[in-house]
């Protein structure tokens, strides 16, 4: 639709024309949209499907006790080199 189309002798819109022509669109669009939703197949989304959620692994009871076992031997050493580590810096602290 050309701007001067829609103007008529006299400087008034031509309000029908463009109502008109507005609804011929509308129905061109409607007619795409029908065609479309044919060849889409029925049911939910396909993007949605595809997407895989993505988030932490479960663990089955062994691996956990394995990580369990593991981090308990990790925190006694730790706690070992502490207690190494302390009398020395209690020492240093009186002198």
């Amino acid at each position: 639709m050309d701007s001067n189309e829609s103007i008529t002798r006299n400087g008034n819109m031509d309000i029908n024309r463009i109502i008109r022509e507005l609804m011929q669109e509308r129905d061109r669009l409607q007619r795409i949209i029908n065609s479309l939703e044919e060849i889409q197949p029925a049911g939910p989304l396909q993007m949605s499907v595809a997407r895989k959620r993505r988030g932490r692994k479960s663990m089955d009871h062994a691996a956990r006790e394995e990580v369990s076992e593991r981090m308990k031997r990790y925190w006694a050493r730790r706690r070992a080199e502490r207690e190494e580590q302390q009398p020395d810096e209690d020492l240093a602290a009186t002198a």
